[in-house]
């Protein structure tokens, strides 16, 4: 039987093993962690829990399909409620739009702030559909190996939203600068501006308004560990406190990995680690990109989080609450274009004990706010401090409601803690941006050019970012372990 070691234990090094012990491979994860999850961990202190990483979870079909594939259910795992609303957007004080669970609720909020807009609203989704069908159904199942998997006699008819982008396309429909704002948001998860997002990846909106947002019971990392139980039923071996320090290279082959100084040989290796990280584990004559290369990248953004524990429940926000109060255009170039520390950050806020008991204790509020920042940033605890009492203030502002005295936990997470925790190139939080100069076969490869059964998975690699990108990317590393090194 072929032996695999996985770097790793996120989303998409947890869907690989899947796959392939399913196929009859001996797999072994490594993760240098405590726990397993990679960036989906979770934090749970004084009664309080919460998600460290994602919190979104969209393209439920994703997931279905993935445990499909073993002829299970998500729900055989966890179960999964839809949030009714969505999400709300506050653009000032008492100035907000809620996002509810179906379209045509959708559609009646667009009309009430621009008149005509609910018909605009359904042809531009059912334009995000019929891209969602073909890139969800078709072609992020590729694994980037060519340009032609992307040529097909649908893509060739849609050539031309390659070329154009999300901001020029929402803005031929919609004026509604509020409107504008809703539309755009959904890009954040591709990790690049909506000016830099090919108009094809519109199918976020889909899965946005389409689709609706779900919350699984007891948090995201119940999905985590649905896969872990999925991954030990098929004969997965997780070991945990098990940092890669080398990737032994013999004779232009990869042959094992080094973990606390301990030797692990195997056949196969395949990293869900951060891409770049990992190549600083093997001689600079097996790396297949520069320094240079990866200075040249859109990086995703990175995060400020804090998590915060009230002690009363709060008003006048909902599971997920966006705050738009500020010019995003401004913020959007502290990111991509000038990185710095934002002036006036857009933040985003989750409040899951909203929706799910087990996320606070009784009578009390867990909170999780977030700030994107541009990746490298200088990150202290004076910063921290200063940006928490910035958003904090707007929020009590906003919200209508006095919070600050109320907080009896807080917890943060910056650029430092991605680097010491997940060896994250600058500290970025979703991997690599879905530009059009880094969509498909211009990412980085899931398989090795320069070292013979070394592989790689995860947000940098094919598809990208997202949680959704990352189980798919699980596969499609799978599926070339097995084209090329059949047992």
């Amino acid at each position: 039987m072929k032996k695999i070691n996985i770097i790793g234990s996120g989303f998409s090094s947890l869907a690989a093993a899947c796959y392939l012990a399913k196929k009859g491979y001996n797999v072994t994860l490594f993760e240098k962690n405590k726990t397993i999850g990679g960036r989906a961990r979770q934090l749970e202190k004084d009664g309080f829990t919460f998600d460290i990483g994602p919190t979104w979870y969209w393209m439920p079909d994703v997931f279905e399909r993935f445990f499909a594939d073993f002829n299970k259910k998500p729900s055989d795992y966890y179960l999964l409620e839809k949030l009714n609303p969505a999400y709300s957007v506050y653009f000032g004080k008492n100035d907000f739009i809620t996002i509810e669970d179906t379209l045509d609720k959708i559609k009646k909020a667009f009309e009430n702030e621009e008149k005509g807009s609910a018909s605009k609203l359904q042809r531009f989704i059912d334009k995000a559909q019929s891209n969602y069908d073909i890139a969800i159904k078709n072609l992020v199942y590729n694994p980037g190996e060519s340009p032609f998997e992307l040529i097909t006699p649908i893509t060739i008819k849609k050539l031309n939203q390659f070329f154009s982008n999300i901001k020029s396309d929402v803005r031929k429909n919609f004026k509604n600068k509020k409107l504008i704002q809703i539309l755009e948001f959904p890009v954040l998860f591709l990790g690049a501006k909506p000016s830099d997002t090919p108009s094809f990846y519109n199918f976020m909106n889909y899965a946005d308004f389409g689709l609706g947002t779900f919350h699984p019971k007891k948090g995201m990392y119940q999905v985590i560990l649905g896969i872990k139980s999925l991954a030990e039923e098929l004969g997965v071996t997780i070991k945990t406190e098990n940092a890669v320090e080398k990737i032994i290279v013999e004779k232009g082959k990869a042959t094992g990995i080094v973990c606390n100084g301990e030797k692990h040989f195997a056949d196969i290796t395949i990293s869900g680690a951060d891409y770049h990280h990992t190549e600083t584990l093997l001689d600079k004559g097996y790396r297949q990109y520069s320094e240079t290369y990866w200075e040249k990248k859109t990086f995703a953004p990175s995060s400020l989080l804090f998590y915060i524990g009230f002690n009363k429940k709060l008003k006048n926000v909902n599971h997920h609450t966006l705050f738009f109060d500020v010019d995003f255009d401004i913020h959007a170039e502290a990111i991509y274009d000038t990185p710095k520390w934002p002036e006036n950050p857009l933040f985003y806020a989750s409040f899951p004990s909203v929706t799910d008991i087990n996320a606070a204790p009784n009578g009390k509020e867990a909170g999780i706010f977030l700030i994107p920042l541009a990746p490298g940033l200088k990150d202290t605890k004076d910063l921290r401090e200063h940006y928490f009492n910035k958003i904090i203030t707007r929020f009590e502002a906003l919200t209508s409601q006095e919070v600050k005295k109320s907080i009896i936990l807080k917890e943060s997470f910056c650029v430092n803690d991605f680097i010491k925790d997940y060896n994250s190139y600058k500290g970025n939080a979703y991997g690599m941006a879905n530009t059009l100069l880094q969509t498909a076969f211009l990412r980085p490869k899931l398989k090795s050019k320069r070292v013979k059964n070394l592989f790689f998975t995860g947000q940098l690699t094919v598809p990208g970012p997202g949680v959704p990108p990352s189980l798919i990317s699980g596969k499609l590393v799978a599926d070339l372990v097995t084209k090329y090194h059949k047992l």
